[in-house]
């Protein structure tokens, strides 16, 4: 099955734009030929598909977890999401960093399109990933995949406190236990090896056995 890093950003009051117009990249593909509206990080389907086949693109990716009183972490929230092909698939909150925004904003960003504005992530001031992933359209050069692009995606725990309320794509939340998130049955339905990434949050934690 073909897999592809989520961009979820919505289509909301002008704000946000589809994916194919979403996103921004720096200024140096004015050469390429960016253009469209009052921003100039939108590009048109035809531009960021040409930027995807000459750059590497930056993603963030946040795992949710909520934890107990002491801190420690007890649930791992995993998103079922359908894809533009209708299929259902597991993943994590995950999309692209635009022009002129800031890492922390991204994260925001991307967590409250996906879990919703009352699921408060508690972001510090400067969010450090706990590994870099890069995803390859050419399976078997590293464990995760993209079929459209080569992304490079900080990735980070992000712990959430309020209620996760999925919007655009992503169909659920669903929270399963570090026993659980790191089993292989779970792994087997994360797209574009993300099962790997959610052991490597594990690790990070002390939460692998």
């Amino acid at each position: 099955m073909a897999v592809r890093t989520p961009d979820p950003d919505p289509a909301d009051n002008g704000d946000d734009l589809p994916d194919a117009l979403s996103g921004a990249l720096s200024d140096g593909l004015a050469g390429l030929g960016a253009s469209g509206g009052a921003n100039p990080g939108w590009l048109t389907d035809f531009e960021l598909a040409n930027a995807r086949r000459r750059l590497p693109i930056l993603y963030v990716e946040a795992v949710p977890v909520r934890t107990d009183g002491s801190g420690q972490v007890t649930d791992i929230g995993i998103l079922l999401r359908a894809t533009p092909l209708g299929e259902i698939t597991r993943t994590i909150v995950s999309g692209r960093v635009r022009y002129g925004e800031t890492v922390r904003d991204a994260l925001f960003r991307h967590l409250e399109n996906d879990l919703g504005p009352m699921a408060f992530p508690m972001l510090p001031p400067s969010p450090t990933p706990f590994t870099v992933a890069e995803y390859f359209p050419i399976p078997g050069v590293s464990a995760y995949n993209d079929d459209r692009q080569h992304a490079v995606s900080l990735a980070f725990v992000v712990p959430v406190t309020g209620t996760c309320e999925p919007r655009q794509d992503a169909l659920e939340v669903t929270w399963f236990s570090p026993e659980e998130a790191a089993s292989d049955a779970l792994a087997a339905e994360m797209e574009g090896g993300r099962g790997t990434l959610i052991r490597q949050a594990l690790a990070h934690l002390g939460l692998l056995r």
